[in-house]
Order: C-alpha cells, then sequence, then structure tokens
C-alpha cells in the first residue's frame, strides 16, 4: 500500500508554490509599472465571445483556440503514424527500408521546425497545390513524427525477447506479434514520453502563424497590431496554451492509470 505524504509537507508544497506565484506576478507588476504600462484587462473578455439578442459569437482569441486544437489533432494523428510506421521500418530488417527511415530522421532532427514550414510552404505547397493549413498540419506532424519514431522504436525494443518467441510458438506472423503482443505492451511504456511529444507539439503548433495559418498565435498577435495591449494578450495567449498543455497532460495521466489497471499482473 502507498505511503500518504504528510500534511505538513503538503501544505508546505502549497505555500511554497503560493508564493512562487506571488513573486512572478510581483515582478510582472513592478516590471509594468518601471515601463510605465497601462493595463487595459477589461477590453480582454470581448476578444474572446460576444453575447447578444442573436446568441454567442466566438471571439478572435476562442476562433484561435479553435484552429489551434483542429491542426493540432491531425498532426497527432499523423505524426503517430508516420513515428510508427519508421520505428517498424527500422526494425524490420530492410535495408531499403531501414535506410529511408535514417534519412527522414536525420533530415528533419537536423534541421530547424521553422525552416521545414517555409520549404513546405514556399517550395513543396505550390508544386503539390497545398493550402496553409495543410501544410502546416504536415509540417508539424513529419517533426513531431520524427522524435515519436524513437519514442515507439525504444519502447518495442524494451519488450522481453521471450514475448517473440512466445508469438512464434504459437504460429503467429511477425505482423500478428505486432499487433496482439507487441505493441499494446509497448504503448503502455511509451504513453508518458509520448504526451511529453504532444505538449510539445502545441506549443510548436505557434510556429504555424508565420504562415498566416490563423491560430491562437496568429489572432494574438492580429489583435495586439490592432489595439497595442501587449502585455494583456500576450498573458492571455500563454494562460491558454498552459490550460491546453495542462489538460493534455491530465488526459494522458488518465489514460495511463487506465491502461495500468487493466495490465496483467
Amino acid at each position: 500500500m502507498p505511503l500518504r505524504a504528510p500534511k505538513t509537507a503538503t501544505l508546505r508544497d502549497w505555500l511554497f508554490f503560493l508564493l512562487t506565484l506571488a513573486g512572478l506576478v510581483w515582478l510582472v507588476v513592478r516590471g509594468a509599472e518601471r515601463l510605465g504600462y497601462a493595463w487595459h484587462w477589461r477590453q480582454i473578455p470581448r476578444y474572446f465571445g460576444t453575447l447578444s439578442e442573436a446568441g454567442f459569437s466566438v471571439g478572435p482569441l476562442l476562433q484561435g483556440v479553435i484552429v489551434t486544437l483542429e491542426i493540432t489533432a491531425y498532426s497527432l494523428v499523423l505524426a503517430a503514424i508516420i513515428g510508427l510506421t519508421t520505428a517498424l521500418l527500422r526494425l524490420s530488417g530492410s535495408v531499403v527500408g531501414g535506410w529511408l527511415a535514417r534519412i527522414y530522421l536525420e533530415a528533419i532532427r537536423n534541421t530547424p521546425l521553422l525552416v521545414q514550414i517555409f520549404f513546405l510552404y514556399f517550395v513543396m505547397a505550390p508544386i503539390f497545390d497545398i493550402g496553409r493549413t495543410a501544410t502546416a498540419v504536415l509540417a508539424l506532424s513529419l517533426f513531431e513524427g520524427a522524435y515519436a519514431s524513437e519514442i515507439f522504436r525504444a519502447g518495442i525494443t524494451s519488450i522481453h525477447r521471450g514475448q517473440w518467441e512466445a508469438c512464434y510458438s504459437l504460429g503467429l506472423s511477425r505482423m500478428q506479434s505486432y499487433r496482439t503482443v507487441i505493441l499494446p505492451q509497448a504503448l503502455r511504456r511509451v504513453l508518458p514520453p509520448l504526451t511529453s511529444q504532444a505538449v510539445s507539439l502545441i506549443k510548436d503548433s505557434a510556429l504555424v502563424s508565420t504562415i498566416a495559418v490563423a491560430d491562437l498565435t496568429m489572432e494574438g498577435r492580429t489583435i495586439i497590431a490592432e489595439t497595442f495591449l501587449s502585455f494583456e494578450i500576450w498573458f492571455v495567449v500563454a494562460a491558454l496554451y498552459l490550460v491546453l498543455t495542462l489538460t493534455l497532460s491530465a488526459l494522458a495521466s488518465s489514460l495511463e492509470r487506465r491502461f495500468s489497471r487493466s495490465a496483467p499482473s
């Protein structure tokens, strides 16, 4: 039975957190005072949405959150497919497949994401007639898929060799072994690092604003250009990204606990 932390330790942790938060708030306020900045927080709610007789109208910040979530969702699925496929190619024993996977990994991991976005948007998108949103999803998927492939490969190779031998003794093919035995076990092990990669994806999605995709960062920049509410808008944008990443981490933790309960003892 796990030991519970003493209440005094919990209170001490909360006190330390509140003091740290208060210190950060004081630094921000003090810095704004030195700059002579006048806060206008009362103007922020209307950028989330407006309520009228016709109903609720979504504001630019919420619209940016929706676009960010859409881009992230599509990129997560595509990155997982790319990452798993690349990992399987590296483990397949195929010389051609292994070299293709290696070239992809080295090209993606050794060049900045911003450069990749520009290359896809200004070079590849006009050739294949791809829109800016699709280009953003493709760039994020390729970038995150390279790192996800290493996570998948590490999870697969961590499975004991005896599991493979048991599969072969039952007459299962290699693909059947992957699908029914190896991958389900590997998924439980790689879920925490995959969650961290998904959090990175949400933060990296801010770079798609450089190609005029109307995500949260782009909407924030547009509002600042119109109103000059730099501090207020950037703080709100940062808070919204924090909410998104914390929510994703909580969902992943819940899924991990569910896997742990269902795992055979």
